[in-house]
């Protein structure tokens, strides 16, 4: 499911400064709204590179995961024996 725009940017904010308290309002880039909340603010281009930095990261991770599932179901075919790190993407863990 894709992030709203308005989580995004309060994601990257938080990533750049973890003691923001302020809040991001709005459906669209053009509406965006934040609130710093009186602290300094932090520059648009900022954001949105902390923005594509998350998104490769959560992308790459989720490859990451389908890659695993991928081997644990041939291994689980072939009878061979999972690593750990299979067998816990298999049950949830």
């Amino acid at each position: 499911m894709e992030k709203d725009i308005s989580f995004k940017y309060a994601e990257a904010i938080l990533a750049l400064n973890p003691d923001w308290s302020g809040t991001v309002t709005g459906n669209t880039e053009k509406e965006l709204v934040i609130d710093w909340n009186g602290q300094d603010e932090i520059a648009a281009k900022d954001i949105k590179a902390k923005i594509s930095e998350i998104e490769t990261a959560e992308a790459n991770e989720k490859k990451a995961n389908e890659d695993l599932k991928a081997s644990a179901k041939a291994k689980l075919i072939a009878g061979e024996k999972l690593t750990e790190a299979e067998a816990n993407i298999l049950v949830g863990v």
